[in-house]
């Protein structure tokens, strides 16, 4: 069978065996439509079947999460966890409780995290989950109770050596804490289980930033091999979560500004960026939990446009950092109009295929998703050998070791698309780098 014949087959097989899980569908069609050209020079993994194997999870956990709220109200959500690849390490990828989640979501998420984790070079494998569950508007005790009750099915499918969860969208600092508690509790051991803990039971330093820090040396090192710089930039970025604090924290460090944030209800514009106190005043919004960037348009007397996405705003490098498909091919016309250059992913898949087919088209520099934020999974990764270890690191230290990962990730990205005669498609670099690793592994430790 040719490489062609065969990524359209396995392609085929994915829709039909998963109806209705339109992300998955787009997630697996990026990477598949990306491994024509390793397949035609290494034909073993033809004759492997790496192929149908990758793109079927390992394990699928499905499970009901009941919790009482406040007023003695019995409630149901659904709960999740796909593993997905064991190949290079324990299973590993967040948990994310939204009202959104549901299957098609987590397989999206947990066959992303297959290559974003190989690409830190760090020893994970691959899994995500979560809920159909809304923290926000929830009291803490109403929270707890659902974690606790999440926690006493999950336990059962993850352990320091079998699968580390973390955060995502929905679990915070707050949520990790009641849902190790509960797992120590069950176990009866302490244990680096979980990610993103509490800094005096085990967690790391810049844990918080580190998606948004790791995202920005990513992007100097975009702008490095074209001979540019971020000293002086303007950067269009959405949402105004950790990921968007973490990116405009660490923009601001190295010389450049953040001008947009952008929630549920719009977007403000900031011309003279988001700086100082106005970074600080970025966790007070998220605190607040209403959902909302109005505030901040309303504090610092900035324009803000209700509705609206900020891709049209004219700046040097848009970063999306929000949430799945929000920059579409309307947003990419603009992006083209405006002559920006660069384009890097902080969210996951935040850029709809065709949005993303018409801005390669147009000479737009891409950083992809599962290369640009894997700075988050990777200083996950450093919580667990600090776990591992019984010690803690400097915030120096992390912080290095992180920029160390994140340039190296860029070399293997870029010089993997030189390999494939693929010129700057980082995509490409990214989507082939991540597979060979993996598929070696798969290759050398047989039909598992």
């Amino acid at each position: 069978m040719t490489a062609n014949t065969l990524i359209k087959t396995v392609y085929e097989q994915v829709l039909r065996r998963n109806p209705g899980e339109t992300e998955f569908h787009q997630a697996v069609k990026e990477i598949l439509e990306s491994l024509q050209p390793v397949l035609e020079k290494h034909p073993e993994y033809i004759k492997a079947g790496i192929l149908p194997l990758i793109v079927e999870p390992e394990r699928q956990i499905f499970f009901r999460v009941t919790w009482q709220d406040d007023k003695g109200n019995l409630n149901v959500n659904r709960g999740f966890r796909v593993q997905f690849s064991s190949a290079l390490g324990p299973y590993k990828g967040g948990l994310r409780f939204h009202p959104s989640v549901y299957l098609g979501i987590i397989k999206f998420l947990g066959f992303e995290q297959i290559f974003k984790n190989s690409l830190t070079g760090l020893m994970m494998g691959a899994a995500k989950g979560g809920a159909d569950f809304s923290p926000k508007g929830k009291t803490d005790n109403e929270v707890m109770r659902f974690c606790q009750s999440f926690m006493n099915e999950l336990y059962h499918y993850i352990g320091p050596d079998t699968d580390v969860p973390a955060g995502d969208i929905g679990v915070g600092a707050r949520e990790i804490g009641y849902l190790f508690g509960q797992y120590k509790k069950l176990v009866n051991r302490f244990e680096g289980v979980l990610t993103g803990k509490g800094l005096g039971w085990g967690g790391s330093v810049i844990r918080s930033e580190a998606t948004g820090y790791g995202a920005v040396y990513f992007v100097e090192q975009m702008l490095k091999v074209n001979k540019d710089h971020l000293d002086g930039k303007n950067i269009v970025i959405s949402g105004f979560g950790n990921v968007a604090w973490g990116v405009t924290k660490k923009i601001a460090q190295l010389g450049a500004k953040v001008i947009t944030l952008s929630g549920p209800d719009g977007f403000i514009y900031d011309p003279d960026g988001v700086v100082g106190e106005k970074i600080d005043y970025m966790l007070q919004m998220r605190m607040s939990n209403r959902d909302v960037v109005k505030d901040y348009a309303d504090k610092f007397k900035v324009r803000f446009f209700p509705g609206e996405k900020p891709w049209g705003i004219k700046s040097d490098i848009i970063m999306p950092c929000a949430t799945e498909n929000e920059l579409d091919v309307e947003d990419a016309k603009k992006i083209i109009e405006n002559k920006v250059k660069y384009v890097a992913e902080v969210a996951n898949m935040p850029t709809t295929i065709d949005a993303t087919n018409l801005l390669l088209k147009n000479n737009v520099r891409i950083g992809p998703s599962k290369a640009v934020n894997a700075g988050g999974v990777a200083v996950s990764g450093l919580e667990m050998s600090q776990n591992s270890m019984r010690m803690a690191w400097t915030s120096e230290q992390v912080d290095e070791k992180l920029k160390d990962i994140m340039q190296n990730i860029f070399a293997t990205c870029y010089t993997t698309a030189e390999e494939y005669n693929t010129h700057g498609n980082l995509i490409v670099g990214a989507n082939i780098a991540g597979f060979v690793k993996v598929a070696n592994a798969m290759m050398a430790q047989g039909l598992v």
